[in-house]
């Protein structure tokens, strides 16, 4: 074993998805309402497949269960379905809303925790609170949909169902034998004082690949039940398969085949469907399973009734081995898998005193690693459909991702959120990489290279956005997460950088950057727009559609995040180049690029048309009217903190190592002194002779960080909120011929429609945003250091350094999840459960994001994608450095 370690030494095999990865939580938890399984007419994705349907609906592109696993292929899956004798289906999965079904977008209407993970997955651990009740289905759906957008959501809280503690929690594990030696345990404890009875279904299937019609698919793999021992498992690909079960009351077998009658009303192509052994626990139904314990789906039964505070484990183990005793050293397994596991986290959460915060991060890192997701998607076959299967509507082809038949993604990628976001997002995925950088570095390299790959890329250049539409645009922070990851690597790997990681990533970022310099500069002066970026209802309009005035917008977002792009890049070169001189040409390449768009972002048209704002000291959009006519839309948003973010240090150090770049750039600023005065502090060096490059300089950065600062305006009592409180008593609004649009400060949900209502830029505290806020105040005070000082918060009369304030930014993040003097915890709001309940509130989850006045969590409440980021903020604050 390595000093390091179990789990570590097991990662310094630098196996990639295989060895000890080859097996890990690759499901995804909603399949159904996907746009990857809608065949319909109209793209109406949501009701293509819906949740009531999806029990008998056999999935094209992946599988879904609850606390599941499967292969780095997902051909064999494994996953756990409960019955607690009162519910109509049994829980196979998490139910929650489609987006026309609730007030404010699709929501998962469960309790469940990811508690732990190695990032091996030799160890890991969910838990699921299920009602002992019937599961109040149809009351969530009735009274969502009386609610409007002006009230909050209607959570499975509010409906009562866990006042009388009348639920199970449902403990999910599992820890590694070996590579391909999984111990499956499943711990059901009665929180009620009355007996209760459950039926626990663990469930082992194949995702179908032999109803397409493919012939490479002709081969159907197979499970054969011995006795009630064990299940045998046969799959040409993946191998032989047994999946022992301790005490099993029996096993049940059926196909993963779709119920054509039951959907469709045309006749199946087997007579054990993929609902069999639902209709069969539920319905009572015996000729729903094979009688000849044969199947492609299979499910060992467990009915016990639970004693009132007591408790029940189950144990399975699922192998490729032959074992005399299958449980025989079963516990031994599992206590040292969970010695390994605090072993490593040990070593990452040294100097952590706070018991609190350290499960906090911990959870975190739970979430990123059980957020892993197989995800398939070939948009060619998609689109002209299967050779067994009813021919798309010929309207596909001219359809929803049409400029996008070369993607073909085949890949465990990290996932938003596995039932809200269960796809990539590019922008979420650049973020979510930064804390998995730091459980495993060449997983996180992995996630940023894979989707610039030419079967992802497009030929142009675009990196696609997500599913429900490729050809959106996200922030361009992909290059700003390669050096990050590159940084948190080398001092992981004891300052030695892996420079051939980025130089592969630069490369394909060359041809990205090119694409948004050729396609969002509309007037070529380096003024970029973009589209929504990211941030959805954050402006007047819809960013992303045509504009109702007509003309075209020219945004501060936009061009912020390429002179941060500009920047990110040329640090990069600069790397490269210490290795290989010839990339001081690109570094020149790029700080000419910077120096352009800088210039054109403080006086572009003339001395009137000018993105920041004398009279508000603020940037802004600008909209250019049909008619020649331009005008500023002074909104107090994030769009105009997004130029903090441009901003890069370098040291005398590294440019003495560059003497072409160095020589090039003084060039440059001696031969354009109208650039190097409007943008650039090069001759003014900092603390220790450091140069700074950045948009915000002197003034305007005192003015932002102003702002900023200012509690009456973004900073709230948890972080920096997305736009100015300004607007709840001075609405922005903006008349036109065809009406009037207007902006409000709303701290909570949206109250429109823009978007689909599912998130909200108008107020909310965003956590990446946050981050990029923080990591720019970090080189600023690099830069500036502990004399410079700002007022924090604005008019306290209160003076600190930047790096103090932003380490007083970094708590109020923090004090989302931590108890506050009235003991109540801001991100759980008014539920008293989760607040004061301790079967409940030593648990944490991760909301998408949160209200900017009382910080409770708001959206997607398990988007550890990118609120993880507070492991990273609790490691700044707290952490031992060595």
């Amino acid at each position: 074993m390595s000093e390091k370690g179990a789990e570590r030494t097991r990662l310094q095999l630098r196996n990639d998805n295989k060895g000890w990865k080859k097996w890990g939580p690759y499901l995804t938890e909603r399949q159904w309402g996907t746009v990857r399984e809608d065949y319909s007419k109209n793209g109406d994705a949501w009701n293509s497949i819906t949740h009531d349907m999806a029990r008998s609906k056999a999935y094209r592109w992946g599988e879904e269960g609850i606390g599941g696993i499967s292969d780095n292929k997902q051909h064999i899956c494994f996953a756990f379905a409960f019955w607690n004798h009162n519910d109509h289906i049994l829980k196979e999965r998490f139910f929650g809303l489609t987006g026309s079904e609730s007030n404010h977008g699709e929501d998962v209407k469960e309790i469940y925790y990811y508690q732990d993970s190695t990032p091996t997955h030799s160890y890991q651990k969910m838990l699921y609170k299920y009602p002992q009740a019937a599961f109040p289905y149809s009351k969530l759906v009735e009274e969502s949909k009386k609610r409007s957008r002006l009230e909050p959501e209607y959570e499975l809280l509010d409906t009562g169902i866990f006042d009388n503690e009348a639920y199970f929690d449902i403990s999910m594990e599992y820890a590694k034998a070996d590579e391909q030696d999984l111990l499956i345990k499943v711990t059901v404890e009665n929180h009620s004082e009355i007996d209760a009875p459950i039926t626990v279904l663990p469930t082992v299937w194949f995702r179908n690949t032999w109803c397409w019609g493919y012939e490479n698919y002709k081969h159907k793999p197979s499970l054969t039940g011995i006795g009630t021992s064990h299940i045998e498992i046969n799959h040409q690909v993946v191998g032989r398969f047994k999946l022992y079960a301790e005490e099993a009351d029996a096993f049940l077998f059926c196909e993963n085949e779709t119920n054509f009658e039951k959907l469709y009303n045309s006749p199946n192509l087997s007579h054990y469907t993929k609902d069999g052994i639902n209709d069969y626990i539920v319905d009572n139904k015996i000729e729903a399973v094979n009688p000849n314990h044969i199947g492609t789906k299979a499910s060992v039964k467990y009915s016990q009734t639970i004693p009132g505070k007591g408790k029940k484990v189950f144990k399975l183990r699922f192998t490729n081995q032959t074992p005399e005793n299958a449980f025989a050293d079963f516990d031994a397994i599992f206590e040292q898998r969970q010695i390994e596991a605090d072993e490593f986290y040990a070593s990452l959460q040294k100097g952590i005193e706070d018991e609190n915060l350290k499960s906090i991060q911990r959870q975190s890192y739970a979430g990123m690693l059980w957020t892993k997701q197989w995800y398939y998607f070939n948009v060619f076959e998609w689109t002209k459909g299967d050779p067994a299967m009813p021919k798309p509507d010929p309207e596909r082809k001219k359809g929803r991702n049409n400029a996008w038949k070369h993607l073909y993604a085949a890949n465990i990628l990290s996932m938003p959120d596995k039932w809200e976001y269960p796809w990539f997002a590019a922008w979420d995925l650049a973020f979510h990489t930064l804390p998995l950088a730091r459980l495993d570095p060449d997983f996180a390299k992995r996630q940023l290279s894979v989707i610039l790959r030419e079967y992802y890329m497009h030929p142009n250049g675009q990196i696609p956005a997500y599913e429900w539409s490729f050809s959106d645009v996200n922030p361009p922070v992909h290059a700003w997460a390669t050096w990050k990851v590159y940084e948190i690597d080398k001092e992981m790997n004891g300052g030695v950088g892996d420079t051939v990681f980025l130089e592969r990533i630069f490369h394909k970022l060359l041809l990205n950057f090119t694409w948004w310099v050729n396609l969002k500069d509309e007037g070529g002066n380096n003024i970029f727009g973009g589209g929504f970026l990211g941030m959805d209802n954050i402006g007047v309009f819809d960013r992303s559609a045509d504009l109702p005035t007509g003309g075209h917008l020219e945004q501060a977002d936009g061009t912020g995040w390429m002179a941060m792009y500009s920047l990110n890049m040329l640090r990069i070169a600069c790397e490269i180049a210490i290795k290989n001189p010839v990339y001081q040409d690109m570094a020149s390449k790029f700080f000419e690029h910077y120096l352009h768009i800088a210039g054109a972002m403080q006086a572009i048209g003339g001395d009137k048309l000018n993105l920041w704002d004398e009279d508000d000291q603020f940037y802004y959009d600008m909209l250019h009217k049909p008619n020649g006519d331009a005008e500023l839309l002074k909104v107090r948003s994030m769009v105009g903190l997004i130029p903090l973010f441009a901003v890069e240090v370098l040291t005398p150090e590294l440019l003495e190592q560059l003497p072409d770049f160095k020589r090039r750039v003084e060039w440059v600023l001696n031969n354009r002194p109208d650039l190097a005065s409007l943008v650039s502090s090069w001759d003014n060096p900092g603390s220790g002779e450091t140069r700074l490059l950045a948009i915000l300089r002197g003034h305007r950065m005192k003015m932002i960080m102003k702002r900023m600062f200012d509690e009456t305006e973004f900073l709230s009592d948890y972080g920096i909120r997305s736009l100015s409180k300004y607007h709840k008593e001075h609405p922005y609004q903006f008349n036109y011929d065809g009406g009037t649009v207007r902006v409000d400060y709303t701290p909570a949900e949206a109250t429109g429609d823009m978007f689909g209502g599912n998130s909200n830029w108008r107020g909310p505290i965003w956590f990446p945003m946050n981050y990029l806020i923080l990591d720019s105040l970090e080189k600023f005070s690099s830069y500036y250091g502990p004399d410079y000082e700002v007022e924090y918060p604005t008019n306290s009369g209160k003076m600190m350094n930047i790096k103090e304030a932003a380490e007083e930014v970094s708590k109020r993040l923090l004090a989302l999840f931590v108890p506050d003097s009235n003991q109540k915890i801001p991100m759980y709001g008014e539920y008293d459960t989760f607040q004061k309940n301790p079967n409940f509130n030593q648990n944490h989850l991760f909301f998408e994001y949160f209200d900017g006045d009382t910080g409770k969590g708001l959206g997607a409440n398990h988007q550890t994608g990118w609120t993880g980021l507070i492991s990273e903020i609790i490691r700044h604050l707290y952490v031992t450095k060595e």
